[in-house]
């Protein structure tokens, strides 16, 4: 992304050790690209922005699980408090794959804990549903046994991570997703891929109280959009499935 170039270097070990954020509040916004300069023309002189290797973008994928009858993706769509999500994250262009398990705590908190993984698994081995039962019995939360989860949806975009005084902001583009569950034809309307085209998801990560990145959208005239990569991804491939949450944001900004 070009707009940032003007930005100081951050490593990833420096961001790690400044702002990890395995436990947060997150907050997303969808923009146009003239949206997006706009902010990041805005931000605070002392953002700083991830560079590895020269680079300052990279390409990630996720491949999201869920069961046969999709309790996660329903989890979303009813707006459950508290909720869980299960994907493997490669990192395409610095290499590694995680087995990560998402839950939503009291308050919208985010939990996010993550182990090595295999990425040319396309199913969960024993160690991964163990570390999934774990997590989520660490959460309290009433679940269906991680065996029966199976890959669903993929999704891959171009990331930019930035880090202000007071929240870690991260600029997705190119997102596109990808129906993987077999009977995904068998469905009216349904599709293979979708994506959405030159909009950017930014994203905050910061504690319980808005970051300044937030408040600097709020004065623009932003407010945070219900956007799941995994929940709205599905919901724009199958619609037949409900979009409440998302309905908003589909007609606004994805339907073009």
């Amino acid at each position: 992304m070009s707009a940032v170039e003007h930005l100081a270097p951050i490593t990833l070990d420096e961001l790690n050790a400044e702002a990890a954020l395995q436990t947060r509040v997150d907050r997303k916004y969808v923009l146009t690209a003239d949206e997006t300069r706009g902010l990041l023309a805005a931000l605070d002189p002392a953002t700083r922005v991830l560079e590895i290797g020269g680079a300052r973008t990279f390409t990630y994928s996720s491949t999201y699980f869920d069961t046969p009858d999709l309790v996660t993706f329903h989890q979303a769509a009813r707006r459950r408090r508290r909720r869980f999500k299960v994907r493997t994250r490669t990192y395409v262009d610095t290499g590694g794959t995680f087995l990560e398990v998402k839950t939503r705590a009291a308050r919208g908190v985010t939990v996010k804990e993550r182990c090595p993984a295999d990425p040319a698994a396309c199913t969960l081995d024993d160690d991964a549903v163990e570390f999934v039962d774990d997590r989520l019995a660490a959460a309290r939360l009433a679940a269906p046994p991680s065996s029966g989860l199976a890959p669903v949806l993929r999704s891959r975009y171009r990331r930019t991570t930035l880090l202000t005084p007071d929240a870690r902001v991260t600029l997705d583009t190119a997102l596109t997703w990808w129906h993987l569950a077999p009977d995904a034809g068998g469905h009216d309307g349904a599709r293979d891929r979708a994506d959405v085209g030159d909009l950017v998801v930014v994203e905050t990560k910061a504690g319980t109280a808005p970051s300044s990145v937030d408040r600097l959208l709020w004065r623009s005239g932003h407010r945070p959009d219900r956007l799941s990569k995994y929940a709205t991804g599905l919901a724009v491939l199958r619609p037949d499935l409900p979009d409440h949450p998302w309905r908003r944001l589909r007609r606004e900004r994805l339907a073009a």
